[in-house]
């Protein structure tokens, strides 16, 4: 049966995304069929549709998906027909510590991805939705809820009463106010916008720094501790905040190197990383095992996703021609 998929021809580019089909098998032992219903945007995925770094072969764009389970394989006990999923960033990484190296295995980069009506696949390319949710809400958690559970609940088991930095009002940031919030810890949010200030205080952030107005903004964030610093930073900036969110930081503390929104390389503070023993951890995303429990959390707390706009998935581009002009608050999604 062919169904309807978006394909980026090779190489990437805006003028390279192109409407077509995909058979859809019949799911074997193991594999399960998937209805699609939404995906999300995130940087990754611009990088790969933009042709930033587009692929070498033609592909089925996006690594989020959410849908419903039409068909099972043979021996498959984890799911049944009707449950709703969410896609995994890493279907071969289950558990444990980080075994994948880049995008190879990843939907929507090294194997084609989540832009399409039905999918099937390893069972391990999914697991359950949390309860209630619809689908578009679904499809946020796949890379940016994942990202900003492991960093703060996995790398470094984040407790009631710690202090976080976050930065922006982008996917990550906001799950990683949430999830911050949901653990009891105090939110120190930065942002270039007075109003997108204001919208993550209603969220919960404690305090608020504008860092065009205050460009010293890693320094006004240890005063806000007293003088200690914060516990744990989500970098999604790069190069040319690093520096600062170091600065903000504790001595011993944990920054999260998440993003490369200002870059791919620049100079960094070596010293300040030497003398404050600072434990920067890079990473992408998170396993299999981590999502399962990010769902048990979101289940028993009850939190919901922020969604800023939807967008039919034909017009793909003009959602990520949205996301450029870095208006939205919270996530972008595409619909089927």
């Amino acid at each position: 049966m062919q169904n309807k998929a978006i394909i980026l021809q090779t190489g990437g580019g805006y003028d390279k995304v192109t409407i077509g089909s995909r058979e859809a098998k019949a799911p074997v032992e193991g594999e399960i069929t998937v209805r699609l219903h939404a995906n999300s945007l995130n940087y990754h995925d611009f990088a790969v549709v933009s042709g930033m770094w587009g692929p070498i072969e033609p592909r089925i764009p996006m690594a989020d998906g959410a849908g419903i389970v039409t068909a099972v394989g043979d021996g498959v006990t984890e799911f049944s027909v009707g449950d709703h999923v969410v896609s995994t960033f890493f279907p071969t990484w289950l558990a444990g510590e980080p075994l994948v190296e880049g995008f190879a295995t990843t939907p929507g980069d090294g194997v084609d991805g989540y832009a399409r009506e039905v999918v099937t696949t390893s069972i391990n390319a999914f697991t359950l939705a949390p309860k209630g949710w619809s689908h578009v809400e679904s499809s946020t958690l796949t890379t940016a809820a994942l990202t900003s559970w492991r960093a703060l609940m996995s790398d470094d088991a984040l407790k009631p009463g710690d202090t976080v930095l976050i930065q922006g009002t982008g996917g990550v940031s906001i799950f990683a106010l949430q999830f911050a919030k949901m653990a009891g810890a105090t939110v120190i949010a930065t942002s270039s916008s007075d109003e997108k200030l204001e919208r993550l205080r209603s969220l919960g952030a404690d305090h608020l720094i504008n860092y065009k107005k205050t460009t010293n903004w890693g320094e006004v964030a240890r005063e806000i501790t007293g003088g200690r610093g914060v516990d744990h930073v989500v970098e999604v900036g790069g190069p040319a905040t690093l520096d600062q969110s170091m600065l903000a930081a504790r001595v011993g503390a944990h920054i999260s190197v998440i993003g490369i929104l200002t870059g791919l390389g620049g100079e960094v503070s070596i010293v300040t990383a030497l003398i404050k023993q600072l434990r920067l951890q890079g990473l992408i995303v998170g396993n299999r095992s981590q999502q399962k429990d990010m769902v048990k959390a979101i289940n028993a707390n009850g939190m919901r996703p922020i969604v800023d706009k939807v967008f039919p998935l034909e017009n793909i581009v003009e959602a990520f021609q949205y996301q450029e002009t870095n208006k939205h608050f919270g996530k972008i999604c595409l619909e089927m």
